[in-house]
């Protein structure tokens, strides 16, 4: 299968972007307008009442409604969900989610789309880094807010300390965050880069960090890449393709832990390793090399010149 993919435009040189597009969408089977619209209903019926269930439910059993709100709106999109924990018992596989309530961990997964933030939540409800303007998107805005969402501008690069401190600070009091270190989403079969940045934070708390292999499967179980929110996506585009998928299985593969150390350079190549397996992206970004260069990863120009001789000769 090829993918018809044009190279994303960045604000700076620095930002994360993707070369996914709107060819990477590859259609699945589909409910009715009827079906579609009913779902919709449900989503906002959930959204709807979640403020005022949140409120009459004691801070005890909080955390159960909202991972119950989750489940129920991934079923709402069509969604069935599946857990797999590779975890030792001594690392929380005997643990009802990500960790034991009062539990810092930072959890770590590729982005794929929007429905990410529910799937995850659907596990065990965590606090998220997301875009600064999902809080005024429709319906999923709201939760956005509710789920204590920290914003991050990724055109403003100067911001990106003050996100991490934020984000320190949120787990040296024992919360759950979940960030996505590529920064920007891909289709779910071509992969991006963890920029090790945001991991900063897990290591100046010594805060373990989940690593979680995050994808989407139609009913054959193959790779679906449906609810990517790549290209010239809109909310409402991606939203309408969500909502009139069928038999979509959104699996969630809990990794071990892995411990934060001292380099956040290393915690981030090796919370990929953990992510990806043996996974390869189809856009080729496992066939480039990398340097460090600040807080991110840049490509080695050297390596493009090196392809270009050895194909050349080749062709000789």
């Amino acid at each position: 299968m090829v993918f018809d993919a044009p190279p994303a435009t960045a604000t700076h040189s620095w930002m994360p972007s993707s070369p996914c597009g709107a060819g990477c969408i590859e259609p699945i089977d589909q409910v009715g307008t009827a079906r579609m619209l009913a779902r919709l209903a449900g989503v906002v019926g959930l959204v709807l009442s979640f403020p005022v269930l949140t409120v009459a439910t004691p801070k005890s059993r909080r955390e159960n409604l909202q991972r119950s709100y989750a489940r129920a709106a991934l079923g709402c999109l069509g969604m069935r969900l599946r857990i797999v924990d590779r975890r030792a018992p001594e690392q929380g596989a005997s643990t009802d989610g990500f960790a034991d309530s009062g539990t810092a961990v930072m959890v770590v997964a590729g982005h794929i789309g929007w429905t990410d933030i529910v799937a995850l939540a659907a596990v065990q409800p965590v606090s998220f880094v997301a875009r600064a303007d999902m809080v005024e998107w429709p319906v999923l805005g709201k939760l956005a807010r509710l789920t204590r969402v920290i914003p991050i501008e990724r055109a403003h690069l100067r911001a990106l300390p003050g996100v991490v401190d934020q984000v320190a600070r949120r787990l040296a009091e024992g919360n759950r965050i979940a960030v996505f270190p590529e920064g920007t989403t891909w289709c779910g079969r071509a992969y991006g880069s963890l920029r090790p940045a945001m991991l900063q934070a897990a290591i100046d708390t010594t805060t373990p960090v989940q690593p979680v292999r995050l994808r989407y499967l139609d009913r054959h179980g193959t790779p679906s890449t449906v609810p990517g929110f790549v290209g010239d996506d809109t909310f409402a585009d991606s939203a309408e393709r969500v909502l009139r998928s069928k038999g979509m299985v959104v699996e969630i593969v809990l990794e071990p832990l892995e411990r934060p150390g001292l380099d956040r350079r290393d915690l981030a190549r090796r919370c990929e390793a953990a992510i990806r397996g043996a996974d390869r992206s189809r856009h080729g970004v496992f066939d480039t090399e990398w340097i460090a260069s600040g807080n991110t990863r840049v490509q080695d120009p050297s390596v493009d010149a090196q392809n270009t001789r050895s194909t050349s000769a080749t062709a000789r």
